[in-house]
């Protein structure tokens, strides 16, 4: 079993940066595929960022260049660096994990915290 605990939402002008975390609690025997992603209201959820058990990341094409995804393995959390933010990035923000390699694609995951909302104003 996998539990999650997002932390870092907050509000923010446009141009800033916020750094959102996740605490992991897992069973360190299997490894996991862990991504970040969102919704916004009215719209449907999305994948942001993924980040392999070997480490290789991926990205959706709006936030490339302007996120990182990391992860700590000796602490358990997983992190989103989000810089140069804009109003459209504003939603809830979640964090998925799966056993399996999941990339983006929110439905292959089936592990997920209850989320922390990022607000960016313009």
């Amino acid at each position: 079993q996998v539990q999650l605990v997002e932390s870092g939402g907050g509000s923010v002008q446009a141009g800033g940066s916020l750094r959102l975390s996740c605490a992991v609690t897992r069973n360190r025997r299997i490894s996991y595929c862990m991504g970040w992603h969102r919704q916004a209201p009215g719209k449907e959820r999305e994948g942001v960022a993924a980040i392999d058990s070997d480490g290789s990341t991926t990205y959706a094409d709006s936030v490339k260049g302007r996120f990182i995804i990391s992860k700590d393995n000796a602490k358990n959390t997983l992190y989103l660096q989000m810089n140069s933010l804009k109003p459209e990035d504003t939603g809830m923000y979640y964090c998925a994990a799966e056993s399996e390699y999941s990339g983006l694609r929110g439905y292959e995951y089936n592990y997920w915290g209850q989320g922390t909302q990022v607000t960016v104003s313009s």
